[in-house]
């Protein structure tokens, strides 16, 4: 396969940026405004959003932990005693019975030792690790895929877990509607990064390692494959937990409610207006059942009325209310809108609008 200079790659750039690069920046454009436009006002994280950052963030985490720092990783022989892939067996593991605890090899070292009988053996052990290597009890090095039958458990162990925690935090249940949105795809990546790293390990050469002469030219596979797997996983989650902030707080990817939600809504707002103004009516009917009550409302109402009489009578006043009748307030306006308002809210009687057999027959004897 013909490698991509950086050449080509820059004319392919200079080629289709000024095509692309408007579209991307006006589909960013139209996704930030898509909140705005459906009437969606950008919010803190709701809570179930917030539990779900922090567990993917704290999956995250502990995979880069475990995945990337040499202290939780299989040993790797070859680097530890600093020694070549074609070292016979004997001196191999004396080396590393130097380095040992009182010189005594562990149970791996020995099964190990029983197994390098060959260089494929030892180019087998660079690609699936030392456990596969000395712990299946049907694997040869003349059928090397029985290796990969043996290490598929491992292999997805650490995707299943992803997976299912992906799963949680996505579900309509812990998160909602936003969990619910990034559901497919995610599942669908998790899927992806899965098949890709078991191609990855099934189609590896192992016999490139077979021309390694010295201990820097031996491809660490199984433990550089182990620090990118858990790389792309925390990668994934870290990901994942942006679209759900994104997506939770309005600021991005949001969906506008559905006709069925907003009829809900308008319903629970109609609700609780109707249920303030029952307890006003309470109040009210209170108020005029209670002698005390309606005694010191009618006072208040009396002196409501001395006060605005007095202040109507003011000079500064009246000046100013005639100037606003005159040049600033169209009085006829308000008429037709307080009108209109009135019918809308008091629609005439049937019998204002159409007079009854009775009454006609009336008007024509008349």
């Amino acid at each position: 396969m013909a490698v991509i200079s950086w050449s080509n790659l820059r004319s392919l750039l200079i080629f289709f940026g000024p095509l692309l690069l408007p579209k991307a920046i006006n589909y960013y454009r139209s996704i930030r405004a898509a909140p705005r436009a459906a009437g969606q006002k950008i919010r803190p994280a709701p809570a179930s959003v917030q539990r779900s950052l922090v567990i993917l963030i704290a999956v995250a985490l502990v995979l880069l932990i475990r995945g990337t720092l040499p202290l939780f990783a299989p040993e790797n022989i070859f680097a530890l005693t600093q020694s070549r892939l074609q070292i016979p067996a004997d001196v191999l593991f004396s080396r590393l019975a130097a380095l040992r605890p009182n010189g005594d090899l562990t149970a791996t070292d020995a099964a190990l030792r029983a197994r390098f009988v060959s260089l494929e053996s030892r180019l087998l052990y660079l690609q699936f690790g030392p456990t596969v290597l000395a712990e299946c009890p049907f694997c040869t090095s003349a059928e090397p895929l029985s290796y990969l039958y043996y290490a598929i458990p491992d292999l997805l162990a650490p995707h299943l877990f992803n997976l299912a925690v992906i799963a949680a935090v996505t579900s309509p249940i812990l998160t909602g509607r936003e969990g619910a949105t990034w559901r497919t795809t995610a599942t669908l990546t998790a899927l992806g990064l899965a098949a890709l790293d078991l191609y990855a390990v099934q189609s590896y050469d192992h016999q490139a390692n077979s021309r390694a002469l010295r201990p820097a030219d031996i491809d660490p596979f199984f433990w550089s494959a182990r620090v990118w797997r858990a790389a792309a996983l925390a990668g994934l989650d870290l990901l994942l937990a942006g679209l759900l902030y994104l997506t939770g707080t309005n600021r991005l990817f949001a969906r506008p409610p559905s006709a069925a939600e907003r009829v809900e809504a308008i319903a629970r707002t109609l609700g609780g207006v109707k249920g303030k103004i029952n307890a006003a009516g309470v109040v009210k009917n209170t108020a005029s059942r209670d002698e005390a009550l309606r005694a010191r409302s009618n006072a208040y109402w009396s002196q409501e009325v001395q006060i605005m009489r007095e202040i109507m009578e003011d000079r500064e006043v009246i000046e100013g209310v005639n100037d606003a009748l005159e040049n600033r307030i169209d009085i006829r306006t308000i008429e037709r809108d307080a009108e209109a308002y009135a019918t809308s809210v008091l629609p005439p009687p049937a019998s204002a609008s159409a007079p009854t057999p009775a009454a006609a027959t009336k008007a024509e004897e008349t």
